[in-house]
């Protein structure tokens, strides 16, 4: 048996960043572009009845919410599987936590900045980025784009494309996303470099498996067999969607096909048939003596099709 579980899930997770201000704190050092001397120094978690209304949370997505000693304001989200909602969830999470701090009699000006960081365990995500492992949004002048606004920031990294980096200047951020992408059930050791970093050695004693309860593991297993059934109730819905949008498009062609046939049926009976009523003007006007150039004016034949005929 292992000795680790995997820091992804819901659970563990939670118990790593949800319950340890000094490791939320290096995660969000690590991977968020905070402004040049605005590195956090401390972090609170927020209480239950400061955390945004979310009408569309599911089971599947791990929150972890927190104030600094900027008094920023910091979501940290782990999703197991992208969809097509999660950026706007995002932004409306952000949003809806940008505007609770504003209490009456408080001024806008008063408003801290909100942080979105977004793990995505799910290599589908922003395919029209090829394999970047990060994308970062913010509030930007579209026609000065250096005016960059940090009020609301969403910053996603999608773990599935990340590539271990090992640059100096970077350190915490490559340990921290080898911790979440290298460490799981089939861990037996970690890699030396996570065990001598401080922040790193304490989360993967937190996941060591003879850390958690018996009920702590059925909650655990519980959570990926719920991923998994999410999963493929998704993958069935694309399906049954790719298939109904291939029969609406082949039926669709068909009728298109049939409606372009007639119609060019039709055209080419009427241009054969007036084609027939000048051959036949010509072929009087020709025994009747007339010239050449004059039957070929007047029925628009050409001189060769009107020599031709008897």
């Amino acid at each position: 048996m292992s000795k680790y579980l995997d820091p992804k899930a819901d659970l563990t997770f939670k118990k790593v960043f949800g319950e340890h201000p000094n490791l939320v704190l290096s995660l969000l050092n690590a991977l968020l572009p905070l402004p040049e001397g605005m590195e956090i120094k401390t972090v609170e978690y927020l209480s239950p009845e400061n955390i945004p209304e979310n009408p569309g949370k599911k089971y599947s997505i791990v929150d972890v919410y927190c104030t600094d000693n900027y008094n920023r304001h910091f979501i940290v989200e782990m999703q197991s599987y992208w969809n097509t909602e999660f950026f706007s969830r995002t932004l409306f999470n952000a949003a809806s936590m940008y505007a609770k701090q504003l209490e009456k009699g408080k001024s806008f000006g008063e408003l801290k900045d909100v942080y979105a960081l977004c793990l995505v365990n799910d290599i589908k995500a922003f395919p029209e980025y090829g394999n970047e492992y990060i994308q970062e949004y913010y509030l930007t002048n579209k026609n000065h784009t250096g005016d960059i606004h940090t009020d609301l920031s969403m910053v996603f990294i999608i773990l599935p494309n990340y590539t271990p980096q090992n640059r100096a200047e970077k350190k915490m951020r490559d340990l921290w996303l080898r911790f979440l992408t290298e460490i799981d059930e089939n861990t037996d050791d970690a890699d030396p470099e996570l065990l001598a970093n401080e922040e790193t050695f304490e989360a993967l004693e937190i996941v060591r498996r003879s850390a958690f309860t018996p009920g702590e593991l059925l909650t655990y297993n519980q959570y990926w067999l719920d991923i998994s059934t999410e999963k493929s109730a998704m993958e069935r819905e694309r399906k049954e969607g790719r298939e109904e949008g291939e029969q609406i498009g082949f039926e669709k062609g068909e009728k298109v096909g049939i409606e372009k046939g007639r119609a060019e049926g039709e055209k080419f009976g009427i241009e054969k048939g007036e084609k027939q009523k000048a051959l036949t003007i010509a072929r009087n006007l020709k025994a009747a003596g007339l010239d050449i150039d004059f039957i070929a004016q007047n029925t628009g034949l050409t001189k060769d099709e009107i020599l031709t005929l008897i």
